[in-house]
């Protein structure tokens, strides 16, 4: 089994790559129930992390 450990904004989480063999070190993947499931483009990963980021400013301002 191959694992690799990712990076949730800080929180670092050890991830199964069985399907995804070709990820990389540096590489953005979708995961979801600690496996990694696709590759992502670099420039969408980071405009997905930014609205995250944005959105979660948002919830702490309205509370």
């Amino acid at each position: 089994m191959r694992l690799g450990r990712v990076d949730f904004g800080g929180v670092v989480k050890e991830v199964n790559l069985a399907f995804l063999p070709e990820a990389d070190i540096g590489d953005f993947v979708v995961v979801h129930v600690g496996y990694a499931l696709a590759k992502i483009d670099p420039e969408e990963a980071r405009r997905t992390l930014a609205l995250l980021a944005e959105a979660g400013a948002a919830a702490e301002a309205a509370s």
